[in-house]
């Protein structure tokens, strides 16, 4: 990303509101990510000392802050390096990206690339069933299974590593009063407070509020035991701070609107793929959900997740469906001028 004009080529879709762009590094003819896994190869990214909200600068780091950054991107803006799998039992591999570094789960981001891989034509599909795209994360092996109607993709269905549960009722002052909190793991750390007990709704005019306080719970917990995760560093710590709300039951199971703040701050439009996975395992854990029964799961703009427990009892934990669709945006090309003083950008 230096010398003469440097360009990257992206493809963009949004899964339930929330933005995913799309760099094939080989297609867009970067370098290749040095490891021998993908969690190898996000360890890379985030370089040596550096942390996932904090990585170290790099050529690859730089071509993140170009596209997330303003003018080519915004503070909320996501997405992901498609990168080789592990193995031949995976299509291809990720490492997911934000505002201010990278993620080792990325539900709605894995809805996303099933539908890339299938509208693109990287998957083989047909024109009416489903097919099964397998992804090698940072967490694991997941699967974005596609459903396809008339030679259209209807939706995706996004099968995660397994859901288990950290620590119950764990208790953090904020601002707002205390908090009682409880840690789920589902590919990243999330912590769960429901909005009332800070005297919050979920609603957009509350944002401003939902943000201090999932900035604050996630400072409090960092160093929490029931944040770590046995797969080691770059699994452990919170990673997005769950605010929800009950809502009235449906006929197949609970009904809770959210908002997600994970990284430093960012929120997320979509109710959150790996977020309503930990969910689901903590509503499991209370016995307000069974194996089949569903969770209605909204956001704060008002799209819609649907979630199950589709086995469970092993000890890694619960195996999580969650459901959605994705939409492709646009395709781009994007250029850094060199004498364009603002470089890769900025965030507001």
């Amino acid at each position: 990303m230096s010398g003469g004009t440097a360009t990257v080529r992206t493809v963009d879709y949004h899964t339930a509101g929330e933005p995913f762009r799309i760099v094939d590094v080989a297609a867009a003819g970067l370098p290749p990510v040095p490891g021998d896994t993908v969690a190898e190869r996000c360890a890379t990214a985030i370089g040596p000392g550096g942390s996932g909200t904090a990585p170290r600068r790099s050529p690859l780091d730089d071509v993140r802050r170009l596209l997330v950054q303003e003018p080519r991107g915004h503070a909320g803006m996501y997405g992901g390096f498609v990168v080789p799998p592990d193995d031949d039992g995976a299509h291809f591999g990720v490492l997911f990206w934000h505002k201010d570094g990278y993620s080792t789960a990325c539900g709605h981001g894995t809805m996303a690339l099933g539908a890339w891989a299938v509208d693109t034509g990287r998957v083989a599909a047909p024109d009416d069933g489903d097919v099964q795209v397998r992804i090698d994360a940072p967490s694991g092996r997941v699967a974005a299974t596609v459903h396809r109607s008339g030679g259209r993709t209807t939706g995706v269905t996004f099968r995660n590593v397994p859901a288990r549960v950290g620590a119950r009722k764990v208790p953090v002052a904020t601002t707002l009063g205390m908090a009682e909190v409880d840690l789920a793991h589902a590919g990243a750390c999330y912590a769960s407070v429901a909005a009332r007990d800070l005297g919050l709704e979920v609603t957009r005019a509350a944002l401003p509020e939902l943000v201090r306080a999932g900035q604050e719970i996630r400072a409090a917990l960092a160093s929490h035991p029931g944040t770590w995760h046995p797969g080691g560093p770059l699994l452990s710590g919170v990673y997005g701070v769950i605010l929800h709300e009950e809502l009235a039951d449906t006929p197949f199971g609970p009904h809770q609107r959210n908002v997600t703040v994970f990284a430093d701050g960012q929120i997320d439009r979509s109710p959150c793929g790996s977020g309503t996975s930990a969910r689901l395992a903590l509503l499991a854990e209370d016995g307000r959900l069974g194996v089949g029964e569903d969770l209605l799961h909204e956001s704060v703009v008002g799209t819609v997740f649907t979630g199950r427990v589709a086995a469970g009892g092993s000890r890694d934990g619960l195996v999580t469906e969650v459901a959605g669709t994705a939409y492709r945006t646009g395709e781009h090309t994007f250029v850094r001028d060199p004498q364009d003083a603002l470089g890769a950008g900025f965030l507001l």
